[in-house]
């Protein structure tokens, strides 16, 4: 069966496991009939009751043997598998050779599974052959956001913007190490001791980050965004109560008529999410190129170019940057540039592209706030190593960035965006700023759900002219404050 795949026979490893018979349970202890010890050397006798294992303890020992079965049977699909042609077989032929040949492999060690182990044993095995084993079921399931890793055994995932801890583990430091080099080589990267982190992406985009021992002291730390299949629109982040109706008109009219916004907000917070979003209202005729550290955007229109920074080789050469990627897009004739997040000395291409013709641009940054997220890009440009005057360095960015919207995790998991601000110009050496939409927290729910609603602060927007010129009608009323009970 399945006979063009396996290995030829002179080519089994010689470390084939030695056949033996099942362990036998180990013997309960029992009070030895003579004692050496002095009567008078006794404790006095006390009534206790005798220990009992608890079921929990039995199911631990039951998973764990059923681990040890596991990777004894990878051991032998790796011995009988041809790695090599597993590219080219189907997935039901792949499943059906491991349940053979481990079904084979039980019957000889007269290991005898139920019909549902035998079930998951099949399952977890084709994970290890052609996935990323444990990982695979978390990958699989929409409902997991993140995926954070702390050592073999112990795995946290995000779902609905909540952090649990998770029922799967590794079998240990060995097992979690071939996950991460399996990840990592198919992008042509490696980590071990001499370079002990990361960053990586795996086949479906998600973004991956590991960092190993002796860097990390209890184990592998692992961390995964996981990629969005199904791309979030403006109508699903209204729904989902992420910003009202009346916002997305606004936001619609300022991505329209090319004003350049910054997303603003912290680890989490859904920036690149928001960031997709708006990209949304871009007209399918301009020309886009995007720049990114880790490719997540997932931009619909038709003319866009995409590109990605590198990090430097073993040999500490070769490293692209985001800056090299940006300089090299401005000659590229874009209509409007798109940097997935501006951490560094990139920020100055940035802003100067804002300035001269590449209107509608956009970013993120991390911070906490769009007055942050100004002094986090003064921070940027000082850290550049530019020579430039505060005043000079304030006057760039005031007539670069037109509207932070701040994006932020509240503390029930829920992604909400509680600022649209916008930048007027300069009075003196501050940079002037005014909020045009806010969420108004109220309170808190017995079970920790927020309480608050989305409110307009009552000021006009300062680019209603130019929403009219373009031939967007931006009705004044969605700037009237919310007036509740």
């Amino acid at each position: 069966m399945f006979s063009r795949y396996n290995k030829a026979k002179g080519a089994q490893s010689p470390n084939k496991p030695r056949q033996h018979t099942p362990a036998a349970q180990p013997p309960v202890a029992t009070t030895p009939q003579n004692s050496a010890t002095p009567k008078a050397a006794l404790p006095q006798k006390r009534s206790m009751t005798p220990a009992t294992p608890k079921p929990v303890d039995k199911d631990k020992k039951r998973k764990e043997r059923l681990g040890d079965i596991k990777l004894e049977l990878h051991r032998v699909l790796l011995d009988n598998l041809n790695l090599a042609a597993l590219d080219q077989v189907s997935e039901t032929e792949l499943r059906d050779e491991i349940q053979a040949v481990s079904s084979e492999h039980l019957s000889e060690r007269g290991i005898i599974l139920n019909r549902d182990e035998r079930k998951l044993m099949y399952t977890e095995l084709y994970d290890e052959v052609k996935g990323l084993g444990p990982l695979e079921p978390l990958l699989q399931d929409d409902n997991v956001s993140d995926i954070l890793v702390n050592g073999p055994q112990q795995i946290f995932i995000e779902k609905n913007g909540k952090l649990q801890l998770s029922d799967i583990t590794f079998k240990d430091e060995r097992h979690l190490m071939r996950i991460i080099d399996k990840i990592v080589s198919a992008v042509g990267r490696r980590v071990d001791e001499s370079n002990p982190y990361v960053d990586a992406r795996l086949a479906d985009g998600s973004r991956f980050n590991a960092m190993v021992p002796p860097i990390a002291i209890d184990g592998s730390l692992v961390s995964i965004r996981k990629f969005k299949k199904d791309k979030l629109a403006i109508d699903d982040l209204v729904n989902f109560g992420a910003f009202t109706e009346e916002m997305a008109i606004y936001l619609q009219a300022a991505v329209a008529t090319r004003l350049n916004i910054i997303v603003s907000g912290g680890t989490g917070s859904g920036k690149t999410t928001t960031l997709n979003a708006l990209s949304s209202f871009i007209d399918n005729s301009e020309r886009i190129l995007t720049i990114e550290d880790t490719a997540e955007l997932q931009l619909q229109q038709t003319h866009v170019g995409r590109m990605e920074s590198r990090p430097p080789n073993v040999e500490g050469k070769g490293a692209v940057t985001p800056r090299d990627c940006l300089k090299n897009a401005l000659r590229m004739r874009p209509d409007r540039i798109i940097v997935g997040e501006t951490r560094g000395e990139e920020v100055i291409d940035m802003l100067q592209a804002m300035n001269t013709g590449h209107d509608g641009s956009m970013t993120t940054i991390h911070a906490n706030s769009a007055r942050d997220g100004v002094a986090r890009l003064e921070n940027m440009i000082a850290m550049s190593g530019v020579d430039m005057p505060l005043k000079a360095m304030r006057s760039q960015i005031s007539s670069a960035v037109n509207i932070i919207v701040q994006a932020a995790r509240l503390q029930d998991g829920s992604r909400r965006m509680i600022s649209i601000t916008e930048i007027t110009g300069m009075e003196g050496d501050v940079i002037s700023m005014q909020e045009i939409f806010r969420f108004q927290r109220v309170g808190l729910t017995p079970d920790n759900k927020i309480i608050g609603h989305f409110t307009a602060t009552g000021v006009r927007s300062s680019f209603s002219e130019r929403f009219r010129l373009w031939g967007f009608d931006v009705p004044t009323a969605i700037y009237e404050p919310f007036r509740g009970d």
